[in-house]
């Protein structure tokens, strides 16, 4: 499924509605796309949706892991751009996150990706389109 964002405000809710649709068995979200493609957005739209403050969320890029509460329950959002290696990841605890059972989203997923359960994986792949627009493809 592919959707073209023009205004993340007026069209992240048909991404909410299709991500609400794939069911609760599908809870990592791997987020792909190049520097200032719009992952952390991204996330920020789905925590509003979800009944949060937008403004909580902010890039876990020196955190490496921010962990949100919304209505609907918690979630965890990860950046592991500046993690080398598989004992680092380990090390912040990563796989407690992923088997918690709540909804992850994982930015830069390559370095952790093949130890992912995939049944329970939804692939994001965000690409700016023309006129400052982005496609959101999910598979």
């Amino acid at each position: 499924m592919i959707f073209k964002v023009c205004d993340m405000a007026e069209s992240f809710a048909d991404m909410y509605a299709y991500m609400q649709s794939v069911g609760e068995a599908k809870n990592i979200y791997l987020l792909t796309g190049n520097l200032g493609a719009g992952k952390t957005t991204f996330v920020k739209y789905f925590y509003k949706a979800d009944g949060g403050d937008i403004d909580e969320v902010d890039s876990p890029t020196f955190s490496i892991v921010n962990t949100y509460k919304s209505k609907n329950g918690v979630f965890h959002h990860f950046d592991l751009y500046r993690l080398e290696t598989a004992e680092e990841i380990e090390d912040i605890g990563f796989m407690e996150y992923i088997d918690s059972g709540n909804v992850c989203f994982i930015e830069w997923p390559e370095k952790i990706a093949e130890f992912l359960p995939s049944e329970r994986i939804v692939n994001v792949e965000i690409s700016l389109s023309l006129n400052g627009c982005r496609d959101y493809s999910f598979s």
